[in-house]
């Protein structure tokens, strides 16, 4: 890890000097590294280079965006480090990796079955309780620009998967850091494994884990299809990313360019988000032609058997967690007429 972090410094003061000598430059635009750990075609990917090409058409030539998808730089564990020493400028991390960081409240996002609708969700993410939980990360030298959207997840396996009984046993990767998924996986019985994305279709081809849970286009676009025999159709937790900056690199920038960019990542947001769905549904359809993966769609009993046996693990972790921030969620839900 030290290695890891001297790697991470040594970028870092690289960057800073570039930044140095742009600024000394009125010509050099300001560089932002936009690194991720997805591909290119997910709607991460997307989003990002939605927000590179609106960023530099309204900054007019003042500011390079170069986006680095796949951990071409950094794995998930490192990236946010990377982004606090200033080695990078902007990152979309999923919200489970904001827990390690000491920002726990982020992990009401992982628990499952915590929204009943897509609408709850938005209204959590772009009301004020997204906009709360964004604030929280100031005093770790990160500002929060916006919230996006990836999908639910289902569980795949190289067994069969009707009801919550049929991983019991089975090694399942998971997001790195995240207690809520470790209790989740806890939960069914099975044996959590936290791993780097880039990691995952290699430790499912070689067996090192048994299966997985990821939304579909995650689990297409990473191929992790040709290495599963198996997937149901769960839709038991949420993935989804804040795009973050370095704050010190945000302040210092100048008030025109910060604009410019603000409004190209409003409305790559609303993009992203878009595209979240379709993506995703034809990931699915994908899956399901490759005649790789059999696809199962869970019964009423069946779905009922999964959350059943998950929704124990809101009261679980709610010392985790916050007990504020899981009832700041459902009242939105209550609002919205859900119980």
């Amino acid at each position: 890890m030290k290695t890891v972090t001297r790697s991470i410094a040594f970028s870092a003061t690289l960057a800073a000097g570039l930044v140095l000598s742009g600024a000394a430059l009125a010509q050099q635009p300001i560089v932002v590294k936009f690194s991720h750990v997805v591909a290119p075609d997910t709607p991460k990917g997307k989003g990002a280079e939605k927000f590179k090409e609106l960023g530099e058409k309204y900054a007019a030539g003042k500011v390079k965006i170069e986006v680095y998808p796949n951990s071409q730089l950094y794995k998930d564990k490192e990236e946010l480090e990377a982004l606090q020493l200033g080695a990078v400028q902007m990152l979309a991390p999923s919200l489970a990796k904001f827990g390690p960081l000491g920002v726990k409240e982020f992990e009401v996002f992982d628990l499952p079955y915590a929204f009943p609708s897509k609408e709850v969700l938005t209204k959590v993410t772009s009301g004020p309780v997204g906009k709360n939980l964004l604030t929280k990360l100031e005093s770790k030298g990160i500002i929060g620009l916006a919230y996006w959207d990836n999908g639910l997840k289902i569980f795949s396996s190289n067994k069969p998967l009707k009801g919550p009984g049929d991983l019991k046993g089975q090694k399942l990767r998971i997001q790195q850091g995240s207690k809520v998924l470790e209790a989740q996986i806890r939960a069914l019985n099975a044996l959590p494994q936290g791993m780097a994305f880039s990691e995952v279709y290699q430790a499912l081809q070689t067996g090192v884990v048994d299966g997985t849970e990821n939304p579909p286009s995650n689990m297409f676009t990473q191929k992790m299809h040709e290495v599963q025999k198996y997937a149901a159709l769960t839709n038991h937790g949420y993935i989804g990313y804040a795009v973050i900056v370095n704050k010190k690199f945000w302040e210092g920038m100048p008030a025109d360019v910060r604009a410019a960019l603000e409004k190209a990542m409003a409305e790559a947001t609303v993009f992203a988000n878009d595209v979240a769905q379709k993506d995703n549904d034809d990931a699915l359809a994908a899956i399901k032609a490759s005649g790789k993966t059999e696809v199962y769609q869970p019964t009423k009993d069946e779905m009922d058997a999964w959350r059943k046996a998950l929704l124990p693990v809101h009261k679980e972790m709610e010392a985790r967690v916050g007990k504020e921030a899981i009832e700041m969620v459902q009242k939105v839900a209550a609002e919205m007429g859900y119980k």
